[in-house]
């Protein structure tokens, strides 16, 4: 009997088996390349997109240049060129007044009279006084020239002849002390008659026959005003000052006279800012032969031959206020944003004027968002919806 058993099936070789493993290592290979490949294509433009989105899109705009508009009145105040209180140097009682309120008087007029008999009496006690100490003083310069001529025969003594010789210098000092008071009083004497200081208009009468007059410290009879020519003061803007100078002319006009323009020239600056109100003081003079423009009014006054200054015009949405203070967003060449601190001077509503921290060269970026910082990238939108001039 035979008892052999059926043949097994042939076993794999080792390169046989080698083989059928590339062959999966390659199937796999595949199958993922065909599945990832896309997802990475897909995360590469959903990265680039996500980028995209994140870089602010911005519009920007230039500044435009524009003049100061010197055309804007300025309040101003008019004074009289010189202005006076006239008050008495002698005491006494008023005698008469020759001038009222709007008089135009000249310099040396009379304007009152003072009765002074006190002064009168003070004075012809200083006349007599004069008189006895003249008397003395040649009684004196007798008795020295005699004793001097006595000491050359030796008929008195040294000490003697210089005894006299010092009773003369005494007399004589004595003699200048009273002539000096009666100076004085004869002076005062002359105040008795209230004159013009200069040429001008009577704007005051504090006085009427009879009041008793306190030389010194009493009260104001008169105050006179002289105007023509007129003072004029007004304060400039610190941004406009540059553009003065002495000798221009400027236009005024007034309330009280409508439709008329008067002309003043400008003569000098305080040559110091007003803290309180960062402006500057000038003067003008106009001149006023006629008396049509009153002293203490007020008046409103254009510079219209000013050298207005350079300024720059920028739109209200380009502004940024934040804790440091007013600041723009400005763009540089590699779309970099750059704040910068601005200032500003009048402001239009739509547009206002910048000052100083801006050229026209500037891209200044429009209504930026709050969170823009310094440094930060963003994007320009097309040239269609960008680089706008500011109205």
């Amino acid at each position: 009997m035979n008892t052999h058993a059926s043949p097994s099936p042939a076993t794999p070789t080792p390169v046989r088996l080698r083989r059928m493993a590339l062959v999966v290592a390659i199937l796999v290979l595949l199958g993922l390349a065909i599945g990832l490949v896309p997802r990475s294509v897909a995360s590469r433009k959903l990265s680039t997109a996500t980028r995209a989105e994140s870089v602010p899109i911005v519009s920007v705009i230039s500044p435009t240049s524009a003049k100061a508009d010197w055309g804007t009145p300025l309040p101003a105040d008019v004074q009289a060129f010189i202005q006076a209180s006239i008050h008495a140097r002698a005491s006494g009682y008023l005698k008469a007044w020759f001038v009222d309120i709007g008089d135009r008087v000249t310099n040396g007029q009379v304007l009152a009279e003072i009765d002074t008999p006190e002064l009168d009496q003070q004075l012809a006690q200083a006349q007599a006084e004069v008189h006895q100490a003249q008397a003395g003083r040649d009684l004196a310069k007798i008795t020295a020239d005699r004793w001097a001529a006595l000491l050359t025969t030796a008929s008195v003594s040294e000490q003697e002849t210089a005894e006299k010789q010092s009773d003369l210098a005494l007399k004589t000092a004595h003699l200048e002390a009273a002539q000096a008071n009666y100076n004085r009083l004869q002076q005062l004497q002359d105040f008795a008659r209230v004159v013009a200081p200069f040429t001008g208009t009577i704007t005051a009468r504090n006085t009427d026959v009879g009041q008793l007059i306190t030389a010194g410290n009493g009260p104001e009879l008169f105050r006179m005003a002289q105007t023509d020519p007129l003072r004029v003061y007004v304060r400039v803007p610190q941004q406009y000052v540059r553009g003065l100078v002495p000798g221009q002319n400027a236009e005024l006009t007034f309330v009280q006279l409508p439709g008329r323009t008067f002309t003043g020239k400008l003569t000098r600056t305080a040559g110091a800012m007003e803290p309180a109100s960062r402006t500057l003081q000038v003067e003008l003079q106009v001149d006023n032969p006629n008396g049509e423009i009153l002293a203490g009014s007020y008046a409103q006054v254009r510079f219209n031959e000013a050298a207005a200054p350079e300024v720059l015009q920028l739109s209200g949405n380009a502004l940024l206020f934040r804790a440091e203070g007013l600041q723009v967003a400005v763009l540089a060449g590699d779309n970099k944003v750059s704040l910068r601190a601005v200032t500003l001077g009048r402001d239009f509503g739509k547009t206002v004027e910048v000052l100083s921290g801006l050229s026209l060269r500037d891209r200044v970026i429009e209504n930026p968002p709050d969170f823009i910082t310094d440094g930060m990238v963003v994007q320009v939108a097309p040239a269609n919806h960008s680089e706008v001039a500011a109205q």
